[in-house]
């Protein structure tokens, strides 16, 4: 019994003087920009907090990190990624070894820090991405389509369908998981159209902004024009009216346009009713006054014709009198004719 308990004794000495290994984190880099939500391994990733090795950093569906690590890389993280650090080695003299990170979805774009070219590495799901000096964009979809598009130096894409060389500026790639590779030609709305995805690389589309060296990288590549010309080229597409039952017309509300053209309607015929009942009136108007004349010029011939037949009577009258004078001044004459024939005889 006692030396079992001093073999337990010993054992738990020895175990005090053991270093017991603890997984210290050393920092490879920090975020110097952070919009909406990016997390990592330990949370929410805020401005200056520092990025590990082996961290994976995730992006909000409107999230955007920028990080510079400690040769002075530089990393953007669009919205919706997924990375993770995957191999940092770092030397003494301010450069590194070997950076590895491993793209697993989103939108991204890299500036290459102090170190030699062959000390970065950037996996995707269709390939890797050979740095040589350089800034690029890169986006990897869902399904593993990586699409890779040079902003300045050079750089390689190597996939299972071949390797392809980016030499000229705004040159994309296009590579499929396991499969074809495009050859580098100019970016453009085509390269959206061919990912399925129209924020597939909101960088150079406006749908993202950076500051700093990751904005000014970009330049010369812009896809906004391009997207801009695009849109307003795109014949406007018209719905025919959906088909609707019959309802009461009192319960199909009238929006303004249909009040007034109806308003405006009722406001002409009214208008018309004015007017017809004025020219009925007129008409009316018209006919009593054709009446009163056609009266008038029947009293005035009435009159006429009074007067005629008085005139004409009177006129008779005058001369029958005149004649009947006459008449009896012959009678006169012949008789003192006879009484003087006869004086004359007698003597």
């Amino acid at each position: 019994m006692f030396c079992l308990r001093g073999a337990a004794f010993i054992a738990l000495c020895v175990a005090s003087y053991i270093p017991i290994p603890v997984h210290a984190a050393e920092p490879v880099g920090q975020a110097v920009q952070i919009r909406t939500a990016v997390s990592g391994a330990r949370g929410p990733i805020a401005v200056k907090d520092p990025v590990y090795k082996d961290e994976r950093i995730s992006t909000s569906k409107s999230g955007l990190g920028q990080f510079v690590f400690q040769d002075g890389t530089k990393l953007a993280v669009g919205w919706g990624s997924s990375v993770v650090i995957d191999k940092f080695v770092y030397d003494d003299q301010k450069s590194v070894k070997k950076l590895t990170i491993m793209a697993a979805k989103g939108t991204f774009r890299w500036i290459s820090g102090k170190s030699g070219h062959s000390a970065y590495q950037i996996v995707t799901p269709a390939g890797t991405i050979g740095v040589r000096g350089t800034a690029f964009d890169f986006y990897v979809g869902r399904d593993g389509t990586t699409a890779v598009v040079l902003l300045s130096g050079a750089a390689s894409f190597c996939g299972a369908g071949g390797c392809r060389q980016l030499t000229q500026r705004c040159d994309c790639v296009v590579a499929k998981p396991g499969g074809g590779i495009s050859n580098p030609r100019r970016v453009s709305r085509n390269t959206l159209k061919s990912l399925g995805n129209a924020q597939a690389l909101p960088f150079l589309s406006g749908g993202q902004r950076l500051s700093g060296a990751l904005g000014w990288a970009g330049g010369g590549c812009s896809l906004a024009a391009a997207i801009k010309d695009d849109l307003e080229l795109q014949p406007q597409t018209v719905q025919p009216p959906a088909i609707e039952q019959q309802k009461p017309r009192q319960l199909i509300p009238l929006i303004p346009g249909t009040q007034r053209q109806e308003q405006r309607q009722r406001q002409e015929q009214n208008g018309q009713s004015q007017r017809q009942r004025q020219e009925q009136r007129q008409e009316q108007g018209q006919g009593a006054g054709q009446g009163q004349g056609s009266q008038r010029q029947e009293q005035s011939q009435r009159q006429e014709q009074e007067q005629g037949q008085g005139q004409g009577s009177q006129r008779q009258e005058q001369e029958q009198r005149q004649e009947q004078s006459q008449q009896g001044g012959g009678t006169q004459s012949q008789s003192q004719s006879q009484s003087q024939s006869q004086s004359q005889s007698q003597n």
